[in-house]
């Protein structure tokens, strides 16, 4: 005999209440699981555009990543690009020597094999006693500039879409609600389309694309290279922010949840040694990206496990249409969204106030005058006035 169907909620009792926080929880944690795209897209645009590297390779072990932090550590622990690893190519690439996705490759296999090891002998915390955070602020600041300088040299191929791109940035930066990269992206797709650039619609078509194994490619000259010029200097400055940072803030905002820097040092470990195997990029947990979750909404792993499924996703049936995307995005846009990208790198992970304004300010300028003074001047007096009026806030 066949049983009723269980009767829907009525609205106002406590099934219906629980019902509607389960649908707000999973917006919430939707919400929060792209409150990281700020500092994951400029870092995949330079490694798409500027290292060739394929987007499959690149997306596909950050989302495994994701995943697999979130269902493992149960919070909103996030998996970022390392900055200095992508920095530095940025800022090699000016210098005239050429970062290949090989040596890219042979960067995040020396990285995960080094974190392994410090995870699983405990040397981790031992090592971090002897770094200085001043000299981690300095390396990070001047990196930041490199990322600016090249984002200005891009966008001087288009000066007057770059600086109406960067005018509506600040504007967009002011409201957190907004994903701004990936609005300056689809935007950037969009102008171009509407100026005549022309696309196959067939690459935007679902297709599956699984990424080669890298490591039979690697040369030795790319491992001497990835190790020396990107790894190694990497390696202490991933101590801070993406080991004891990430573990305070972690058990600090969900004490139910607690984790440790061996556990952190392992996880780092593992993903980079996947990602390097699938020709991804060297990855790190970083505890910025944890508050830009949470500050979207994000309360529980159900966050990155969101974000890990849509860039698996991309990455796998999608990655043809990725690539296609990122070929339409102009000179402006692209520029607009390195010089931000440096910028956010320079100014460092500070709380929001004053100081953080008035270091925006000399910041952007100062990057700006080794470009152009007369640029900088003008850019430094509108911005101040800016700051000063609530028109852009940080």
């Amino acid at each position: 005999m066949h049983s009723p169907d269980p009767p829907l909620p009525q609205a106002g009792t406590p099934a219906a209440q629980h019902a509607e926080s389960a649908r707000s929880n999973w917006l919430s944690e939707a919400s929060g699981a792209f409150g990281d795209l700020g500092v994951l897209i400029p870092f995949v645009t330079a490694y798409l555009a500027i290292v060739g590297m394929s987007p499959q390779g690149v997306l596909m072990p950050i989302g495994l990543a994701s995943i697999a932090a979130g269902l493992w550590f149960r919070t909103p622990f996030p998996v970022q690009p390392m900055k200095l690893v992508g920095a530095s190519v940025i800022l090699y690439s000016q210098a005239g020597i050429a970062m290949t996705p090989d040596i890219v490759v042979a960067a995040g296999l020396f990285t995960g094999v080094a974190w392994l090891a410090l995870g699983l002998t405990g040397l981790a915390e031992r090592f971090s006693a002897w770094i200085p955070r001043e000299a981690l602020l300095g390396v990070v600041m001047g990196l930041g500039f490199g990322f600016m300088l090249e984002g200005l040299r891009t966008m001087s191929a288009q000066p007057w879409g770059g600086a109406l791109t960067l005018a509506i940035a600040l504007v967009l930066l002011s409201r957190p609600a907004i994903p701004t990269m990936l609005v300056l992206l689809a935007g950037g797709a969009l102008a171009s389309l509407l100026a005549g650039a022309s696309v196959a619609l067939v690459e935007f078509a679902p297709a599956l694309t699984l990424p080669a194994f890298a490591w039979p490619t690697l040369s030795w000259r790319a491992l001497e290279i990835g190790v020396l010029l990107l790894a190694l200097p990497q390696l202490p400055l991933t101590f801070g922010n993406a080991l004891f940072a990430v573990v305070d803030e972690n058990n600090r905002r969900f004490p139910a949840a607690p984790t440790n820097e061996r556990t952190v040092a392992l996880s780092t470990g593992a993903m980079n040694v996947v990602s390097s195997a699938m020709g991804g990029i060297p990855l790190c947990h970083g505890a910025g990206g944890m508050a830009a979750q949470t500050r979207f909404g994000a309360r529980s792993g159900r966050a990155p496990v969101i974000l890990g499924t849509t860039l698996l996703a991309l990455g796998l049936v999608f990655a043809d249409a990725v690539a296609a995307l990122f070929a339409l995005v102009p000179p402006a846009v692209l520029g607009a969204i390195l010089f931000l990208a440096g910028l956010q790198l320079a100014l460092g992970s500070r709380e929001p106030g004053g100081e953080k304004v008035d270091r925006f300010v000399v910041l952007a300028t100062a990057g700006i005058a080794v470009w152009h003074a007369g640029l900088a001047v003008l850019f430094g007096v509108l911005a101040y006035h800016a700051t000063r009026r609530g028109w852009i806030r940080l």
